[in-house]
């Protein structure tokens, strides 16, 4: 469940008081930095299909979670694995087994060339509406994936992709990229049927990386693997920037442009046009969010990897970036919390996962939503491919009464990665984090 801190919302006036003062005295004395440890543990094996971060809420006393993919895709073949299960805690729910997962109502995929909802979903995070005191209020941010197949360009409205000169996926020799774009989906039963709202960002045709120079085997271009949080009246989203930010030429084609450009970005909406999203966010630019939801912005400048430590474009083989974000606020150190994979070759390669703070629980303050620590590493696992990692609740009783999520948690936690090792992946837990 999604809350908002508009000043260190913390429960009661004198909590607000002592954690916005400690919040002020740590930034005035020393670089803040919190410590944590990993504890190993008995691991949990989920038991669907996973490929995303992990959407869930509370819906009264039953936790549930949304994951999986959804709709039609050309290279993969078509989908119905986005389903939800319920327990009474987090962990129980995790354990389901597979027999014990739904299938919502969603939108059925429009026609090529007509309006609707085009390409695959998966749901990334779900914000619970505050109006509404039952919790069946759902509004799912949406990763959605597309091809020139299933979204062809048109000229009319500058939408859809053109095939020329398209560069290669991840399946095998031959196959095309995708196309990320994020979008809202809204439900009034507490996820058991959902509606399409439209997007909260996308990149269009000019800024596709084609074959010629985008030879890493991940996406054309696009925005995607969000996170998203709310702060204030506004839900920030933090995702990944795949495109060249600005128009690309293959004549006047720049690496250090395009590497300069990615990484794990911002944009932000209001709450209030959730219902109607499209058109209405912001990316920031630098110094706010004042960006169109289809045009440049500016990434994170503190989660790029430097070139002299390998960073590189996503287009590259030999790329070294951060993506998949997963974002929670942490109330025993009265900071947000980003989780993120690390890539360092082709198709997202990369054995380790990595760890962010941000002191300010107001985002939209000043350069806050930038604020963040340089990446530790958190774990590594050689000869794996570590994606999607996420902080998750626990079963004890704090947790439970807290109605902790992903999205906000306490001072210990349990880690979730999806590994992958010869093209066999688990969605798996097998270390609680403990932050000090």
């Amino acid at each position: 469940m999604l809350f908002t801190t508009r000043s260190c919302l913390l429960g009661g006036m004198l909590s607000v008081l002592f954690a916005c003062s400690s919040t002020q005295e740590r930034e005035q004395t020393k670089p803040f930095s919190p410590a944590f440890k990993l504890i190993k543990t008995k691991p949990i094996y989920f038991n669907s299909f996973v490929d995303c971060n992990m959407a869930e809420a509370w819906v009264g006393d039953t936790f549930r979670i949304f994951p999986g993919k959804y709709g039609e895709d050309p290279l993969w073949g078509d989908a119905r694995d986005l389903k939800f299960a319920d327990g009474p805690n987090a962990e129980a729910t995790f354990r389901n087994k597979a027999e014990a997962f739904t299938e919502p109502q969603l939108p059925k995929n429009a026609p090529v060339g007509k309006p609707g909802l085009h390409g695959a979903i998966w749901f990334e995070t779900v914000y619970q509406a505050k109006a509404d005191s039952s919790g069946r209020t759902l509004y799912a941010v949406y990763h959605n994936e597309n091809y020139p197949s299933t979204l062809p360009y048109d000229a009319k409205t500058g939408e859809g992709y053109q095939i020329k000169d398209w560069p290669e996926g991840i399946k095998e020799p031959g196959s095309m990229a995708a196309v990320c774009r994020i979008g809202i989906m809204k439900s009034t039963d507490g996820g058991r049927s959902w509606t399409n709202r439209g997007l909260f960002l996308e990149d269009k045709q000019p800024r596709m990386i084609l074959r010629k120079h985008n030879t890493g085997n991940t996406f054309a271009g696009g925005v995607g693997d969000p996170s998203a949080v709310v702060s204030g009246d506004y839900l920030y989203l933090f995702y990944g920037e795949y495109g060249y930010p600005g128009t690309y030429q293959a004549a006047t084609y720049d690496p250090q442009v395009e590497r300069r450009g990615q990484c794990i970005s911002v944009a932000r909406i209001r709450l209030a046009d959730l219902d109607q999203p499209q058109g209405k966010a912001r990316r920031w630019d630098g110094k706010a969010f004042t960006v169109p939801f289809d045009e440049v912005g500016k990434p994170v400048a503190s989660l790029q990897i430097p070139e002299a430590a390998g960073g590189g474009p996503t287009s590259s083989p030999k790329a070294g970036y951060h993506w998949g974000p997963s974002v929670s606020w942490n109330t025993h150190l009265n900071a947000w919390v980003m989780l993120m994979a690390k890539a360092t070759g082709p198709s997202w390669a990369g054995s380790s996962i990595h760890i962010s703070f941000n002191p300010h629980a107001d985002l939209g303050e000043a350069l806050n939503s930038q604020d963040w620590t340089q990446p530790k590493q958190l774990l590594d696992r050689p000869g794996s491919f570590l994606w999607y990692p996420s902080l998750q609740p626990t079963k004890t009783p704090d947790d439970i009464k807290n109605r902790h999520t992903c999205l906000r948690l306490g001072q210990r936690a349990r880690l979730f990665v999806k590994d992958i090792q010869s093209k066999q992946s688990q969605y798996l837990s097998e270390y609680v984090i403990e932050f000090e």
